[in-house]
């Protein structure tokens, strides 16, 4: 298991959690049965249905492919938050560049600053795969989470349209 811990966040951690010990670690086969439960109740946010094995699955296949990077964040040992990278290319600038497609902290754990750690996570991971960007959507309603992207430097591109269809 790969352990992450930021140096400039330890500090803040300490701060806005108190004494409560986080870790960040990179997901492996090991502990695909941590972040399933949390992938689950992200899937069950959105109005999805529960369904831990296909939840378990879905994570299980990213992993063996190699598809998505997912970091977990733990409290004292319980796993409380993870976020999920998505590669993709930039063909202008011939560059790997990624989505954080999911980002998910447990009701007990907001408000503790998880969130801004895995955000911190991903960009350090991106900066070392020397990414391009990194890019998320959200929900226009979603004001929390738009307060946490534009706090961490992210800004609306109105520079361009984004165009989707789903099946």
């Amino acid at each position: 298991m790969s352990d992450y811990l930021l140096p400039s966040y330890k500090k803040d951690n300490e701060k806005e959690m108190g004494n409560r010990n986080m870790k960040i670690c990179t997901v492996t086969q090991a502990t695909i049965e941590e972040v399933a439960p949390l992938f689950n109740a992200y899937r069950e946010f959105y109005g999805q249905l529960s369904d831990i094995q296909k939840a378990e699955q879905f994570i299980r296949e990213r992993i063996e492919r190699a598809e998505s990077i997912i970091f977990l964040a733990y409290q004292e040992d319980e796993a409380v938050g993870f976020a999920q990278l998505f590669p993709l290319f930039s063909s202008v600038a011939m560059k790997k560049a990624f989505i954080l497609n999911d980002l998910f902290v447990a009701k007990q754990a907001r408000q503790q600053g998880v969130a801004q750690a895995l955000m911190e996570q991903c960009y350090v991971y991106c900066k070392q795969e020397n990414a391009r960007y990194m890019m998320l959507e959200t929900a226009t309603d979603n004001i929390n989470a738009q307060k946490l992207y534009e706090k961490m430097g992210m800004t609306i591109d109105n520079n361009v349209y984004y165009y989707s269809i789903y099946w």
